[in-house]
């Protein structure tokens, strides 16, 4: 069984670009977010259950999610956070270990879950979590430069994530995102040989 690392981190902390880089050292890569999107898109397996929960005004006319409209809901109202939550999760679950389950060929294996610290289910699938850290304002400075969202929308979808220092307290490893490519490419090297070490030597 493949070594299986938990990656995760606050919006704009550089998730990707550092899955990215674990993939070009032969490490498996399975990201929740991806499956969501598949998830929620037109003809996703998710749709027709949100449908039913929410309503057609949270489907498009083309037939996926309105992110939009469902990201200004869930931030308004927690309930339907976690209505939203018990309709994707199993989902993702599911296709994550069964991507896992085809990637057990690669060294080890690298699932990114922005929201593992708040998903026991997540945590049983991974054997150590990675958490990819930065300060505040570069992440909101990330965030506003890559997206249509403004400073006040960037600092909702912080204050409703997993707090920074809660975070480093469940990392095993963590990466610091504040400086260039280089030296993050630096610290996923390092890494790249720890988990080397510990698949083949369990």
């Amino acid at each position: 069984m493949s070594l299986c690392i938990g990656l995760t981190g606050g919006i704009g902390c550089g998730k990707s670009t550092v899955s990215d880089l674990f993939a070009k050292h032969g490490a498996g890569i399975v990201d929740t977010d991806v499956i969501a999107h598949l998830l929620t898109q037109r003809g996703g397996e998710a749709i027709e259950e949100i449908r039913a929960a929410f309503g057609d005004d949270y489907i498009t006319e083309d037939g996926a999610l309105n992110r939009a409209k469902m990201r200004a809901l869930i931030f308004s109202d927690a309930a339907a956070k976690q209505w939203l939550e018990r309709i994707l999760h199993p989902l993702i679950r599911d296709q994550g270990q069964a991507q896992i389950q085809q990637l057990q060929t690669r060294p080890y294996v690298v699932v990114v879950v922005p929201l593992l610290p708040e998903s026991p289910a997540f945590r049983q699938m991974v054997q150590r979590v990675l958490v990819v850290d930065c300060d505040e304002s570069t992440q909101i400075a990330r965030v506003i430069g890559r997206s249509r969202m403004g400073e006040t929308e960037v600092r909702a979808i912080i204050a409703q994530q997993t707090p920074r220092a809660a975070r480093l307290r469940l990392a095993d490893d963590v990466i610091h995102n504040n400086a260039d490519l280089d030296r993050l490419a630096e610290q996923v090297n390092v890494l790249h040989g720890r988990y080397l070490e510990i698949q083949n030597n369990p």
